[in-house]
């Protein structure tokens, strides 16, 4: 069974009228993971996609570049997308309960907020309902402002480009606190590390985009520091 078909049955049991709660809970050890975060992915990038008013095709787009939907799973993916972008409540229930999934700031999160910015930014603009929007998912998910900042920093074209927001450190930051930064963020972001963690394949390929910029920033840290 695909992911999507997977997926679609899972929405099924919540249809039939299965507590929410109960089908998360039967996700919280792989290889079922990956299923509640694609689940979580679906939802809130849906809604996300509803925050300012409208879904674009641009959104769907970027979307469905996330996540490669084989064509037979193709109309399940339009289903479930379809049904979670009718309107945006709810929304802060699923970030709380994709939350229990994972243990306190367990990096899926921050995977699964990073792909939320990526839906967001589809139109090429950041619209202020949907920075309200992802600042509470991040709050919900329990990230800190600085991984917050950090991905602004990151995605958002315009968002001054600062290294130590890239790294999640403070701008006073030592070179020894930046440099454990970088380690653990690279160590995080590495396509094994996100395999090991139940990120599907599909949401793999972002880590190198991802281990670019935390590279380059720690490269600026560094040269600020010896000036």
């Amino acid at each position: 069974m695909s992911l999507w078909s997977r997926i679609k049955d899972a929405l099924e049991a919540l249809r039939t009228g299965e507590p929410l709660s109960a089908v998360f809970d039967r996700w919280r050890t792989p290889p079922e993971r990956s299923v509640a975060f694609t689940i979580g992915v679906i939802a809130l990038g849906a809604k996300l996609a509803k925050a300012d008013g409208q879904v674009t095709r641009d959104e769907v787009a970027v979307f469905r570049s996330v996540f490669e939907i084989p064509p037979e799973d193709e109309k399940h993916a339009a289903r479930v997308f379809n049904l979670a972008r009718q309107d945006v409540a709810g929304f802060d229930a699923y970030a709380r309960k994709i939350a229990r999934l994972f243990p306190p700031r367990d990096p899926v999160l921050r995977d699964l907020l990073e792909g939320l910015f990526r839906v967001a930014m589809a139109d090429g603009t950041f619209h202020p309902a949907e920075e309200a929007f992802l600042r509470a998912v991040a709050k919900e998910f329990g990230l800190g402002d600085a991984c917050f900042k950090g991905l602004m920093a990151r995605l958002v074209p315009g968002t001054a480009p600062d290294p130590y927001a890239l790294l999640e450190v403070p701008s006073d930051a030592s070179l020894a606190e930046a440099r454990r930064a970088w380690r653990r963020l690279v160590r995080e972001s590495h396509p094994d590390s996100l395999r090991a963690r139940g990120v599907p394949d599909e949401a793999v390929r972002m880590a190198e985009e991802r281990l670019k910029a935390l590279n380059n920033a720690w490269e600026q840290v560094q040269q600020a520091h010896a000036a």
